[in-house]
């Protein structure tokens, strides 16, 4: 294997871009600022979207596609959506190229081939999904509608970093229309559950649950509901947000239903979604020095077998017995990898499945063959034991389930090692500096304050938490009234 990562502790963001290269999850492409995500990355995002898929269709959505381009006139037709998206956006203005007759074998934009309409390159898909609704929808019988699509959409960063800020990305997005500002609004917070349900259960990553002040709102939107979850390096990160969008791109595609009592009235609006960011939040999340390390929930191996021979024959019976248990796991739902490459050395493929963070490893050789045992080693705490073979799959079983809740555990644990609560900006400035994580603090509600305090510290507000309980206090800045505290961070 080649040389080992930088210390998280040394230089975090480092150890971060080198992970997520040697773990083979992906790497940047010919195209700047895009990234390729490599079938071992694929393998887990696939995992992710599986899991929401399923989550999605159980909570009564249908999956649709939508085109990538969208004609600037939709784009601009809800002003703070196309205002909010502007700067990143990435527009077609012809549709063929020529040969350059200046430069033999080179080819150029043919200034005949001009579209009559400039298309965006989608940022976002409200504007060519609502005036898709507007045909759908004429009656109280069409609504709701609820529905989600798989795409990828494109953002023109100039800093970009693998999975956590690309100019293309892949994500879903909901997008749904409804009767009533209630049932808008129960769409919103729901999807924001279901987000936090499969953060906690299937990442294993603890989240506070919120709604975004009025200036970290989507564009477009009433209300942002949103899942914030905290780095190792005290960092929070965006895990996935959802939005009441009200009736702001009913009227500007003019999307109007009939009532029961035969009224004319605009529709109402969601759109909720999460990208391949998620990818970053799991590796930032529970990863060490020596690689990743992946909840059994998302593993694409889950476990991996060993064998440590010399010769032919060894290898043959190890491979026997290798075989037997992969067949009864796989029995058991549980994805199992037989490595028997005679092309690798036995602590090669040690070090690379480590590196890979696949949850359990059985190693097999020749005196584990007279024993009638194996060793099991597990990725999140690096501990081995030997294990009769009749108890190989009661004790996978339940390592699954224990590598699951210990890596929740001790996330949860270093998250609310990481949230503490300050009273005056000195403290503020200070636990920021020397601890970082979540400060829970007084702030007075004005954008004014909001964006002091970004400027002075790097720090945003997060979310106001949904369980803030209300308390009278004075604001961390400015020493105005105050009446709950709110969750402020340097954040991705």
């Amino acid at each position: 294997m080649s040389k080992k990562l930088t210390k998280r502790s040394e230089d975090y963001s480092k150890w971060y871009n080198e992970l997520v290269v040697k773990a083979d999850l992906a790497e940047n492409s010919a195209v700047r600022g895009c990234m390729v995500i490599k079938p071992y990355g694929y393998a887990i995002w696939e995992k992710m979207q599986a899991e929401l898929d399923r989550m999605f269709k159980e909570t009564g959505h249908q999956n649709a596609y939508f085109p990538l381009f969208v004609p600037k006139s939709l784009f601009e037709a809800e002003e703070k959506n196309a205002e909010g998206f502007a700067k990143e956006c990435a527009v077609v203005t012809h549709y063929r190229l020529q040969n350059d007759p200046e430069r033999p074998g080179k080819l150029r934009v043919d200034p005949q081939a001009k579209l009559e309409e400039e298309l965006v390159v989608r940022p976002t898909s409200e504007a060519i999904i609502w005036s898709t609704y507007k045909n759908w929808i004429q009656s109280y019988r069409d609504l709701p509608i609820l529905v989600n699509q798989w795409a990828n959409v494109v953002r023109w960063e100039m800093r970009t970093r693998l999975f956590l800020r690309t100019a293309e990305f892949l994500w879903q997005e909901g997008h749904t229309a409804h009767a009533t500002k209630e049932e808008a609004l129960a769409e919103a917070e729901q999807m924001n559950d279901v987000y936090a349900e499969f953060a906690e259960n299937f990442m294993a990553i603890p989240v506070v649950k919120g709604v975004k002040t009025e200036s970290e709102r989507f564009a477009g939107a009433e209300e942002t509901y949103c899942i914030e979850a905290l780095m190792q390096d005290g960092k929070a990160l965006q895990a996935g947000t959802s939005h009441f969008l009200g009736q702001n791109f009913a009227k500007a595609f003019d999307v109007k239903f009939a009532t029961k009592e035969g009224k004319q009235e605009y529709v109402w609006a969601t759109s909720w979604g999460v990208s391949t960011r998620l990818m970053g939040a799991l590796v930032m999340t529970h990863s060490d020095d020596n690689g990743l390390v992946l909840p059994p929930n998302l593993a694409p191996i889950q476990v991996v077998i060993v064998p440590i021979y010399k010769g032919d024959e060894q290898l043959a019976q190890i491979s026997e017995v290798a075989n037997e248990i992969v067949r009864d796991l796989r029995a058991k739902g549980i994805s199992v990898k037989f490595d028997d490459r005679d092309t690798h050395k036995p602590g090669f493929k040690f070090n690379e499945y480590e590196l890979k963070g696949v949850p359990v490893r059985i190693a097999i050789g020749p005196k584990d063959l007279e024993k009638g045992t194996v060793e099991i080693a597990r990725r999140d705490t690096l501990e081995k034991q030997f294990v009769a073979k009749t108890e190989i799959v009661e004790t996978i079983v339940q390592l699954m389930s224990d590598i699951q809740s210990n890596l929740h555990k001790k996330a949860f644990d270093f998250r609310n090692a990481h949230i503490t609560e300050v009273n005056d900006f000195d403290e503020f400035k200070e636990v920021l500096e020397a601890k970082g994580g979540f400060l829970l603090a007084h702030w007075d509600g004005t954008v004014e304050t909001e964006d002091k305090i970004k400027e002075l510290t790097k720090a945003t507000i997060r979310c106001i938490p949904l369980d803030a309980k209300e308390e009278e206090g004075v604001c961390v800045y400015s020493g105005k009234p105050s009446n709950k505290r709110v969750l402020f961070a340097k954040a991705y």
